[in-house]
């Protein structure tokens, strides 16, 4: 039995997007019917991604690692304190970096987050994920509603890189700054990770949870948020939409999300 995870934006969907390939479903159906486990392995919280679980996927590692399931089954639960929320957004805040919170069941962000991004072009999976969901309203509620509750990641973006090295040298001792690659059009954009986790650990938590060796599983991404998971598991895969940096790090480099890259390497592994 391999243990597969799969992460979504620019992975299982084209970015932004919660409807994955048909040969994508007929890939991860094929796997499981041969005995496979198929998890997501997302820095989506539970309410981003649960347009997905109908899909019948056998687990998650949500959050970066910070909630993760077998089956019905919480197996890692970890959000960050309240005192680190609030350092955190005012150290970011007052340098000028745009947030957005993520609870497990509800996303805050800042109120002109929608205004610096539509002044953006171009960028990575995760940038065009959040330009999409500010742009159709996915149920990411203004930050002054914010309601407690705990709170797994920051994400942050900023006109300059800069701009986070006061958060940096401050929060650098609790959180990792996992920063995109940095594209041309003038967008920083990252994710605070707590580093109590992260998708490898979360993997690693589900194999040992399963009793499955960390050589029996497969990783596939496409951003530098799913570094972690690609140094994890047994065979790493990237998207050639992916990250640069990223693809010189994996063991395998697939066709596209848009091209099938999935269903090809499900294929090439033998895992169908």
């Amino acid at each position: 039995m391999k243990l597969i995870f799969v992460d979504i934006d620019g992975t299982l969907t084209p970015a932004g997007t919660n409807t994955p390939p048909d040969s994508a479903l007929r890939a991860i159906r094929a796997a499981q019917k041969k005995g496979n486990r198929v998890f997501l392995c997302t820095g989506r919280n539970l309410a981003m991604l649960s347009p997905l679980l109908p899909y019948g996927f056998d687990g998650m590692v949500a959050s970066s690692g910070g909630y993760v399931t077998c089956g019905d089954e919480v197996i890692y639960d970890h959000p960050m304190t309240k005192e680190q929320l609030e350092t955190a957004l005012t150290l970011l805040h007052r340098n000028g970096v745009f947030c957005t919170i993520e609870a497990k069941e509800g996303t805050w962000g800042d109120e002109n987050l929608k205004d610096f991004l539509a002044g953006t072009e171009g960028g990575n999976s995760e940038i065009e994920r959040w330009r999409r969901a500010l742009k159709d309203n996915l149920n990411i509620r203004p930050m002054a509603e914010y309601d407690g509750s705990p709170v797994y990641k920051v994400v942050v973006m900023a006109s300059e890189d800069r701009k986070l090295d006061e958060a940096r040298s401050r929060l650098g001792r609790d959180f990792q700054f996992v920063v995109q690659d940095v594209p041309a059009h003038g967008c920083v954009n990252g994710e605070l990770i707590n580093r109590a986790f992260d998708k490898g650990r979360g993997v690693l938590k589900v194999a040992e949870h399963l009793g499955v060796p960390a050589a029996d599983t497969v990783g596939f991404g496409d951003s530098m948020n799913d570094l972690e998971m690609i140094q994890t598991v047994g065979m790493s895969v990237c998207m050639e939409n992916g990250s640069a940096e990223l693809k010189k790090r994996s063991r395998l480099i697939c066709p596209a999300v848009t091209e099938d890259g999935l269903a090809w390497a499900f294929e090439k592994l033998g895992l169908v």
